[in-house]
């Protein structure tokens, strides 16, 4: 049955991940204030940090904030660019939600930032998305 255990084997990002304004994003020259304004106004943990022709240039999560703050001048007066992970993980819509799912274990993550060909962003898969659908 395509929602019974077996189907859920089958189901892929495309149908989890969120789309649009609901992916909190910031530019690489978006002050530290507003990198943090972002994070907390969506609640997961995260921003993308995006180009203008919405490649993806990095990642500022909670852990990257915590690790300038333990350093001298911690984050006032940085940019996104200057907090960011730039090599973020990042995975493609037809993904198998599994395999997410064991990305983001291995990983020892909670995002995983959802691109196209390209490397633009077009959605953003969380932890909390596949507890969701009861896979582990």
């Amino acid at each position: 049955h395509p929602g019974g255990e077996i189907g859920k084997r089958f189901l892929r990002v495309e149908r989890l991940m969120h789309t649009g304004d609901d992916i909190p994003t910031v530019t690489p020259t978006t002050p530290s204030d507003a990198v943090v304004t972002t994070m907390s106004a969506r609640g997961f943990g995260m921003t993308c940090v995006q180009h203008a022709d919405g490649r993806v240039a990095g990642i500022v999560t909670d852990g990257d904030l915590r690790r300038h703050l333990s350093t001298p001048g911690g984050i006032v007066g940085k940019t996104a660019a200057e907090l960011m992970t730039t090599d973020p993980q990042t995975i493609e819509s037809t993904t198998l939600a599994v395999e997410a799912l064991n990305l983001l274990e291995r990983r020892r993550i909670t995002s995983l930032l959802v691109v196209d060909t390209d490397g633009r962003l077009c959605g953003l898969l969380h932890l909390h998305d596949l507890w969701r659908t009861q896979l582990f």
